[in-house]
């Protein structure tokens, strides 16, 4: 038969455009490098001529390849999507370099033990061929059980206790340092903090970055109210800040978002922005330029963490024995109305 009931073209159809073995032929789709140079020239020049595409199923089987890559986030599908958050900015990049190294991507949310179970079952059935981890909470055994395995895996981020697979981060607290240096520059003196969740190693450093701050301040007490890094938890933490100190003169938020419902609260009880209360966030994304009033940030290169993110599991997927364990990008402050 030389060609499949649809129509398409066969290996066998390629095979006798080409003057070659179906076994030939084979070895050329899936990428053999054994195949004498004109031999294979020839087979991809009847590939293109009869516009024949390798069955993904059949060529796996032989590959043990399935030219796919997990990006699993363990959060809720409102989370992930919001249009001014951290995640679609870190898909993108990932989907984007994947894409240009003709693989597919694959989304996978876990925000609960049974589709951290789900997803688990997935991965172990061979259906990806790496796995990029983002957003961990707490001491995630995901990471380790999908090393384990045998699947290879990077993560955003540092990960909680012993880093066992290779990671991709930012410098957190040197860049909060940095929005604190600029406050007190400023002559802000009662500086308040909206911090990440404490289970998470972004919550944690950018705290830190906040004390380590505060102590270029003699005698300042920390003021700190944890948010969960989305807008309503700033709202919230503002609010609650205000009411265990109502002279507060500046707040650093660990997050864009958590800053833009401070920025709400403030604006809602009267004080002004920046004249009465200085706010600084963190991540520097596209909403921040469209606050009222536009938001000074500790900007972190979101785009380039899911491009860098992609190149590492390619890298550990391809058996690469050089593959940094972890990569640490810069972060910098960009000052607007805000502070």
């Amino acid at each position: 038969m030389n060609e499949t009931p649809a129509g398409r073209p066969t290996l066998e159809t390629v095979a006798r455009a080409a003057g070659a073995s179906r076994a030939t032929v084979s070895r050329v789709v899936n990428g053999s490098t054994t195949v004498r140079p004109d031999v294979a020239e020839s087979i991809r020049q009847a590939i293109a001529d009869l516009g024949y595409v390798p069955n993904p199923a059949a060529r796996s089987l032989v590959t043990q390849r399935t030219d796919s890559i997990a990006l699993i986030l363990p959060e809720s599908a409102t989370r992930v999507f919001s249009d001014d958050a951290f995640f679609p900015g870190v898909i993108r990049g990932v989907g984007e370099a994947l894409e240009k190294a003709d693989k597919q991507l694959v989304l996978l949310l876990a925000s609960t033990q049974s589709s951290h179970d789900r997803i688990l079952r997935y991965v172990h059935g061979r259906t990806v061929d790496g796995v990029v981890l983002a957003s961990m909470h707490g001491a995630d055994t995901l990471p380790e059980e999908l090393r384990a395995a045998g699947v290879p895996v990077v993560t955003s981020g540092r990960p909680l206790g012993e880093a066992t697979v290779p990671y991709i981060d930012v410098e957190h607290a040197s860049g909060v340092k940095a929005a604190m240096d600029h406050l007190i520059g400023l002559g802000r003196r009662r500086i308040a903090t909206i911090s990440g969740p404490q289970d998470m190693v972004a919550g944690r450093e950018r705290l830190a970055g906040y004390l380590a701050g505060l102590e270029a301040l003699p005698g300042a007490v920390p003021l700190v109210e944890e948010g969960d890094f989305m807008r309503q938890s700033g709202i919230d933490a503002m609010e609650r800040l205000l009411r265990r100190d109502p002279g507060i003169d500046a707040v650093f938020a660990a997050s864009d978002l958590m800053a833009d419902g401070a920025l709400r609260t403030l604006r809602r009880l009267g004080r002004r922005v920046p004249a009465d209360v200085a706010v600084i966030g963190f991540d520097d994304v596209e909403a921040a330029r469209f606050t009222d009033p536009p938001l000074t940030t500790v900007h972190q290169p979101i785009h380039e963490i899911g491009t860098r993110l992609a190149e590492q599991i390619l890298r550990l997927v391809a058996g690469e024995e050089e593959v940094e364990a972890s990569v640490v990008l810069p972060t910098r402050l960009v000052v607007r109305e805000s502070a």
